[in-house]
């Protein structure tokens, strides 16, 4: 699964972790479920390794899967929407981009978002009447799948064969759903944490209703299994290599972690992004992935990094040449994904072993949504937007630059033009560059801004709304929620002494220009 390490500055340190996981007899400790391979206390380790037996588990439940998108392809359904956040929207959404509906699958829109623009473009009343209203949270209570799934609760009428759940046993959600009458209730294991649900139901749900064959992912999973598990030793394991690498390079200081990928699944790094990010970032430590950042030249980075690519693309053998270690991955097929996966899941949770933290809590997620709450309850604190140079001019060597843009995530014009304006400040800074869509990153990356390392510096841009879409039940509407998660990020940001500031969205699109 690995095709080929050059690491040059981080090769004898890689070697040397590759033997403490070896010496732990770390794999087979990690399959067992044996929680001491990263703290003493099994909270949130002991319960946390689902993901493990999870392929096995599913594979007997494809036909009843693609049972039921048959069933709802038939009932005249066209369109699925998935509400949800985080774990629970970050792989369907890779599938949907990478495979798209296939044998008359269904069309999915994933709505991981607050912005207004974003749910009324979904539809109202009649024009929902080929909707599948998918609601995915583990917890049951994320905010905005709650708020979503009351919109359209009411949009439709309360029309329960339109919506099925994905959840744990004994949420809210799930008591909701059957109460409600949903077409289907899907409850996952409970011992499988967002980030890690890929391969449950939280993945293989939306996969079955657009016509991925869950099969052949499986079986590719399946496959990383047999070569990444507790029968191959240390020295060959994909798992242990990957994951020593990370960590062996994030203690040298190279801890950007700068994700290379085939343009059929580039969607990818959205997954990667978070498993990294939220698994690693906290105790002040932890690996910064950069994804959907296009290879530059070699004179815009700095040795801070790493680079795993997925399969061979030009470019790499002049970073190689440069000092900069990288990273091959073997990949042939877009099914793959179901390997890489398990492959990555794998050297995170090792990597975590490595670094000495816990690769499955994510202890300052929280900070926002309080922060958030307090905004909503209490009023919207006084934010007036700054320079933007104030800001770059707080940047140094080593450090990343987190562009936090909470706009509309279809306006895919605006999105390209913020991904444009990233590169110009990559090549302008010479560091490592990442872009959030606000609230998306909040449950995907927001642990590392707020737990990781201090070297972020956090530019935030709040887009206009042009409408507001009421929520109901709440005193407030979409564009209200939107706003204060953004004023509520920036609360939690400056209350840890972190470099952040709002700036104009104009700005920042004018960069360069």
């Amino acid at each position: 699964m690995i095709i080929r390490e050059r690491l040059g500055p981080v090769a004898a340190a890689a070697d040397a972790a590759v033997q403490e996981l070896s010496d732990a007899d770390a794999v087979a400790r990690m399959w067992a479920g044996d929680h001491t391979l990263w703290q003493d206390d099994p909270t949130e380790v002991a319960d946390r390794l689902g993901w493990l037996p999870v392929v096995a588990e599913m594979r007997p439940r494809v036909g009843e899967l693609e049972a039921m998108a048959a069933e709802a392809a038939a009932d005249g359904l066209r369109r699925a929407v998935l509400l949800g956040m985080g774990g629970s929207s970050l792989f369907p959404e890779v599938l949907w981009r990478t495979f798209g509906p296939r044998g008359g699958g269904l069309e999915l829109h994933v709505l991981d978002t607050t912005d207004p623009a974003a749910v009324a473009r979904i539809g109202s009343g009649a024009d929902l009447d080929d909707c599948l209203f998918v609601a995915a949270s583990k917890s049951g209570a994320t905010i905005e799948t709650r708020s979503q799934l009351a919109h359209f609760w009411e949009q439709t009428g309360g029309d329960g064969a339109r919506f099925l759940a994905i959840t744990d046993h004994g949420t809210e959600l799930a008591t909701m759903a059957r109460e409600r009458g949903f077409r289907r209730v899907y409850e996952n294991r409970p011992d499988i944490g967002g980030r890690y649900s890929a391969l449950s139901y939280f993945g293989l749900v939306p996969g079955a209703l657009i016509g991925v064959d869950l099969a052949g992912l499986l079986d590719r999973a399946a496959g990383a299994a047999e070569v990444a598990g507790p029968a191959t030793a240390a020295a060959e394991h994909p798992a242990v290599r990957l994951g020593a690498a990370m960590a062996a390079a994030a203690r040298q200081g190279r801890d950007k972690l700068t994700l290379v990928l085939p343009h059929e699944i580039g969607s990818f790094g959205l997954w990667l992004e978070q498993l990294v990010a939220e698994s690693t970032g906290k105790a002040g430590t932890g690996i910064v992935p950069v994804a959907d950042e296009p290879l530059g030249r070699v004179r815009a980075y700095g040795d801070d990094r790493l680079f795993v690519s997925t399969g061979y693309r030009p470019g790499l053998d002049e970073l190689v040449e440069a000092g900069h270690p990288v990273v091959e991955l073997a990949y042939q097929r877009p099914l793959d994904l179901g390997a890489l996966v398990l492959l990555w899941e794998q050297a995170v949770a090792l990597a975590g072993a490595l670094l000495r933290i816990n690769p499955f809590d994510q202890p300052d997620v929280a900070s926002a949504k309080v922060a958030t709450e307090r905004v909503l309850n209490d009023g919207f604190p006084a934010i007036e937007p700054g320079p933007l140079a104030a800001l770059l001019d707080q940047v140094k060597p080593g450090d990343y630059l987190a562009l936090q843009a909470f706009v509309d995530p279809g306006d895919a014009e605006l999105v390209a033009a913020l991904q444009k304006a990233r590169v110009i400040l990559r090549d302008q800074l010479r560091v490592a560059t990442t872009l959030g869509v606000g609230p998306r990153f909040l449950h995907s990356t927001g642990q590392l801004h707020k737990g990781g390392p201090p070297s972020g510096v956090f530019v935030q841009v709040l887009g206009a709304d042009g409408q507001d879409v009421p929520i109901p039940g709440r005193p407030y509407g979409f564009s209200t929620l939107k706003q204060a998660q953004a004023a509520g990020d920036l609360l939690a940001l400056g209350a840890r002494g972190l470099r952040a500031g709002r700036v104009t969205l104009d700005e920042v699109l004018h960069l360069g220009g």
